[in-house]
């Protein structure tokens, strides 16, 4: 795989195969995820829709395009943080952005987004200042975990990167201090079906495949785990949204746009188009069987959402 960094990436793990836990030496998750987020934009593009979106897309119809399905995407994720206009949001793993400016452009919002990928951050401001939006997108690069991040904020944003954390209810409980009373989380991530499961499929080479080769760091774990998370930094849970099938969808598109464009990725990014497309097989071969993916909506409140009236 082709890396831009200068520093040894490779963290210390050690897999435990029976509870799945992965330890690391310090700052080696973020190291690690560096060496898939800090590819080339054009690694991406080659395969993803035109915003660069790196998530579940919902397909809302049967003919529905993969860059249709990225937008409803975005406009239910707002639905669900209950997004008016004008809000400051929190964009945890904002990846190539697509979240951070659409929530500006469409929804008048003030953004700080936290990538640990000095070229993602590059990227985005690059976009935000070709949209006129620069004044309202703030990019933070680093490991959120380490990070001076205040608030507060109207709501938060962790699409697929809590995964990338080995310490969940550190980072959470860091999420919610930094919301306004009611503030919103919203929270995506794939993961094992049940806790059976993850004993059984933690440490096969194909789960590996994808958390180690691929991602660098990564600990999926059952979505029952992320809930207990959630609570224990003292969330009230709001929603729960299992986008399994749709994932299933998107992946297939991007599995075949990486076929397609394979010669973009290699000329890109040498020798990473063949794990790139095993990690789509692996990646959509479990979905339902060993594999889920979900989104939780939750809320800084003892009483949950407020009530109407």
């Amino acid at each position: 795989m082709t890396t831009h960094t200068t520093e040894d990436t490779r963290p210390a793990v050690v897999h435990t195969a029976r509870d799945g836990n992965l330890a690391l030496a310090p700052g080696g998750a973020r190291r690690a995820t560096n060496e898939h987020y800090e590819l080339p934009p054009e690694v991406f593009r080659a395969f993803l829709d035109e915003r660069i979106e790196y998530s579940s897309a919902p397909y809302r119809t049967p003919n529905a395009t993969l860059e249709e399905a990225q937008t409803a995407k975005l406009h239910f994720v707002a639905e669900r943080l209950g997004l008016r206009g004008g809000e400051c949001l929190l964009d945890i793993g904002c990846g190539w952005g697509s979240l951070t400016l659409f929530m500006v452009q469409e929804y008048d919002c003030e953004v700080t987004g936290v990538t640990p990928s000095a070229p993602q951050a590059q990227y985005i401001r690059d976009r935000a200042a070709q949209l006129g939006v620069a004044g309202r997108v703030d990019i933070r690069i680093g490991s959120y975990t380490d990070l001076a991040i205040g608030g507060p904020y109207d709501a938060a944003t962790m699409l697929g990167s809590i995964i990338h954390m080995p310490d969940r209810v550190a980072v959470l409980r860091k999420v919610f201090d930094s919301l306004h009373r009611q503030g919103r989380l919203y929270l995506s991530e794939s993961c094992f079906r049940s806790d059976a499961v993850y004993q059984e499929f933690a440490a096969r080479p194909g789960t590996w495949h994808v958390i180690e080769t691929i991602f660098g760091f990564a600990d999926m774990v059952p979505f029952s785990h992320i809930i207990q998370s959630t609570e224990s930094a003292g969330f009230s849970l709001a929603g729960l949204d299992d986008l399994t099938a749709h994932y299933h969808r998107t992946i297939e598109e991007w599995e075949r746009r990486a076929e397609a464009n394979s010669d973009r990725v290699e000329a890109a990014a040498p020798g990473m188009a063949e794990p790139l497309i095993q990690y789509l097989r692996v990646a959509n071969a479990g979905w339902g069987y060993t594999s889920k993916h979900f989104a939780l909506t939750a809320a800084k409140s003892r009483l949950g959402p407020k009530a109407v009236g």
